[in-house]
Order: C-alpha cells, then sequence, then structure tokens
C-alpha cells in the first residue's frame, strides 16, 4: 500500500485521515452517497487528481463542463447573457462567441462579476440536480469545481478536498506550464483565492509539492480508507 499520506482537518499532521470518515456511521455495502468537493488554484494540480478519481471509475461532476453548458444554443444561460451584452457576443450559428466575450470581461471586474452572477443560478442549479441524482446511485461522488470556495459550494458536500502547492512553487510550475513571465504568472494566481485560504478552509488537503506519482499515491491511500470505511 502507498505510504505517503494526506491531511484531513482534525489532524493536520495526520498520517491516515481516519478522523473525518471516523465522524460518519459504519456501514456495510451501502449505497451513503458521500459527495466530495475537489478544488485547488491554478497549475496546483487539481486535474491531475480528478483524473486519479476518474481512473477508479468514480463518478465526477465537472464544474467547467457544466459551465460551458448552461450557455450552449437555445438555454436561459445564454438568453441571460446575450440580453445583458448584446447580440455581438454571438457567432453567425448563434453560438457563444468566447473570444468576443472575452474582449467585453478581460478588463473589467465589473464585468466579470457581471457575467458570474448572471450565469451562477443556471450553474448551481445544475451542479446541485447532478449531485443529487449522482449520490443515489453511488457510494463516492466527486465534484470537481475550480472556485468551489468562492462560489461557496462547500455547503453542498460532505467535504472539500484542496489540491495545494505552496505558492511558490505554484508561480513556477504556471511559468513552465503557460510559458508566463513572473508578472504574467503572478496576475493569473492573485485573480484567485490565495492557495494557502483554501488549504485553511479545505476538510482534506493533497500537497502536491512532489511527483504525480505521489499524488497518486497519496489520493489512492485515501480511496483505501474510504473504501475501508463504507464498503
Amino acid at each position: 500500500m502507498c505510504s505517503l499520506s494526506y491531511t484531513d482537518r482534525q489532524n493536520k499532521s495526520s498520517a491516515k485521515g481516519d478522523s473525518l470518515l471516523s465522524k460518519l456511521p459504519k456501514t456495510k455495502n451501502q449505497q451513503v452517497g458521500y459527495v466530495l468537493g475537489l478544488t485547488g488554484g491554478i497549475a496546483t494540480g487539481k486535474s491531475t487528481a480528478a483524473a486519479v478519481f476518474s481512473r477508479h471509475q468514480i463518478p465526477m461532476i465537472d464544474g467547467d463542463i457544466i459551465a460551458r453548458e448552461v450557455v450552449q444554443p437555445q438555454t436561459p444561460g445564454l438568453a441571460a447573457i446575450v440580453q445583458e451584452f448584446g447580440e455581438e457576443i454571438l457567432q453567425e450559428d448563434g453560438s457563444l462567441d468566447r473570444v468576443a466575450l472575452a474582449k467585453i470581461i478581460f478588463d473589467s471586474t465589473e464585468q466579470r462579476q457581471k457575467l458570474d452572477r448572471l450565469l451562477d443560478p443556471f450553474i448551481r442549479q445544475a451542479i446541485t440536480e447532478q449531485i443529487k441524482q449522482q449520490k443515489a446511485n453511488y457510494p463516492l461522488v466527486v465534484v470537481d469545481i475550480p472556485l468551489l470556495f468562492e462560489g461557496h459550494y462547500e455547503q453542498e458536500m460532505d467535504a472539500v478536498a484542496v489540491v495545494y502547492l505552496p505558492e511558490e512553487i505554484q508561480l513556477q510550475r504556471l511559468m513552465k506550464r503557460n510559458q508566463l513571465t513572473l508578472d504574467e504568472a503572478k496576475k493569473r494566481i492573485q485573480s484567485q483565492m490565495p492557495i494557502e485560504e483554501k488549504k485553511k478552509l479545505a476538510d482534506i488537503v493533497f500537497d502536491n509539492s512532489g511527483s504525480k506519482d505521489e499524488l497518486t499515491c497519496k489520493i489512492e491511500r485515501w480511496l483505501s480508507d474510504f473504501n475501508n470505511r463504507f464498503l
């Protein structure tokens, strides 16, 4: 078994992470419908973590996919932003012109916040509905939302896991991944809630300071603890 550990909220130096799971009743062969929120910061490795859960056949609810689905042609979400920003954000086939929309909101915090407020009800409803459906059929469901804490989605979760990196490593990885200057990378990171703040709010922390294999090991350790508790 993997010897690397993750951290839980009741014992920040825990090697096993038993305390969070022990709060829930012991079950055997029961569909407990446990909902784990998964988040992180830009370039901290959340997508890598999500892929690990997917490889283990854990149902995933992807907030980014839902955000794209709610602005498909003929949806109330797209109609709402067209009403606000005008038909110039539409392509000839009636789909959203993301480049045109980006030009409107890129340099304006006010416009970005306006867009977020418009789409939030549609995204939240879709995520909530999918959680309800999936938790009725599976013992564990993972909800992958980049801005989970910013959107206050933690209220929908049984626990929230944060994929964490110290900011200096986060900066280095983002610069390398996206070919950015130091200033460019800092601006992108500073546009989000600080990763240290997310770490404080997390129930579970998967530290990704090491290799992808080490991150995989920590997640699989958590899954093993979960399975031992519930399945």
